[in-house]
């Protein structure tokens, strides 16, 4: 009874949007309730406010957060001098000089199996495959890495695929040093690029170019073949296509989700009471993001191997797609977010925009009329 009360009230309190516009403004016939939807094409102000928030909701995925200053008086300015001699004047040498000894013993190793091994393929890839493992944990240990595994560690067998939330490229790196994955990348240049071709080839990965659209049909029949083979390592996606700030997750594209075979989540999320691992690779390169994070006190972090999921009856691949980021959001705490990915490399025309916003909006205001 008192539900029905304040109900009533609000509806009595609710504006009547009719009274704020001018007569002539208002269609002849005009409706016996006026919907927001109406609203906008009426007021511009309305429209260009409705943008402003969907292009903040698509922008704030790809922020970095700055950690809040506490050095801020004559106490703690200090200690944080002291922190930053240790960061830098001490962990950072040591880290950089265990990382020049990992890559001397590792292309020590790598090289001569490489090439004097090439009759032998299951040797040879099983020595290589160690090898990657090992160089991982030597990246992983340069950052004092402190990360967490839940849940059993992923096995080789076909017809699988993993699917994990990207936030930088030391995902695959920190997944890479527990399991040798093929992973579907980015090509890069520089040293990246160079390792890419000379040392990650050699595990299965596989490399494409976002701006060739002929390179994407390559790289799905790729991506078929790779899973129907017993032998090759498993295969690891990260179908959002672009890093996010662990925050917030965007639309996974359907292609891992199309292969007909079992699909494996992995969920990641980041502790930043060290440092922020996200990598803006607009603002930022790699080389740098690894000294940020090796100048850091740690890296930690959690990755939740979730339960396989398969396509179930009726479910297109899209829906297939979204019910597996739903467990991946739940599992790492992230925000779902209905944007895609490839609009922080390729932004969307004003026509595309303005769709968006106008759809955005009205499914605001439909909720708000709701209540």
């Amino acid at each position: 009874m008192a539900t029905s009360s304040v109900a009533a009230d609000m509806e009595l309190d609710r504006p009547n949007l009719e009274d704020y516009l001018p007569p002539d403004s208002l269609p002849q016939e005009a409706p016996r309730n006026l919907h927001l939807r109406d609203l906008l094409d009426i007021s511009p102000v309305l429209t260009e406010a409705a943008g402003a928030i969907v292009d903040d909701s698509f922008t704030r995925c790809f922020k970095s957060n700055s950690p809040e200053p506490w050095n801020w008086n004559i106490y703690l300015f200090p200690l944080w001098c002291f922190g930053v001699v240790i960061r830098y004047g001490i962990l950072f040498p040591l880290r950089s000089l265990t990382l020049a000894i990992g890559w001397l013993a590792f292309f020590a190793a790598f090289f001569p199996v490489h090439f004097l091994l090439k009759g032998q393929d299951k040797l040879r890839s099983k020595i290589e495959r160690k090898l990657v493992e090992m160089m991982c944990s030597v990246f992983v240990a340069s950052w004092t890495g402190v990360i967490k595994y839940h849940g059993p560690r992923p096995s080789t067998r076909p017809h699988q695929v993993f699917v994990a939330n990207h936030t930088s490229m030391i995902d695959f790196i920190i997944l890479e040093q527990m399991t040798a994955f093929a992973v579907i990348m980015q090509k890069h240049p520089g040293w990246v690029g160079f390792i890419q071709k000379t040392i990650l080839e050699s595990v299965g990965c596989i490399w494409f170019n976002r701006n060739d659209l002929r390179d994407r049909e390559v790289t799905a029949r790729k991506l078929r073949d790779h899973v129907q083979q017993p032998d090759n390592n498993p295969l690891l996606i990260f179908p959002e296509g672009t890093c996010v700030n662990n925050q917030y997750t965007v639309m996974f594209k359907k292609g891992a989700f199309e292969l007909g075979c079992a699909v494996c989540p992995i969920a990641i999320k980041y502790n930043k009471i060290f440092v922020d691992a996200f990598w803006n690779s607009k603002k930022q390169s790699f080389t740098m993001h690894l000294v940020r994070l090796m100048t850091s006190w740690a890296v930690v972090c959690d990755v939740w191997y979730l339960p396989p999921q398969y396509l179930r009856e009726g479910e297109t691949a899209i829906a297939f797609a979204e019910r597996v980021r739903d467990m991946i959001a739940a599992r790492a705490g992230l925000k779902k977010v209905p944007w895609d990915g490839y609009l922080k490399h390729n932004r969307p025309s004003p026509k595309h925009t303005e769709e968006k916003q106008r759809i955005f909006a009205e499914s605001v205001l439909m909720r708000l009329e709701e209540k």
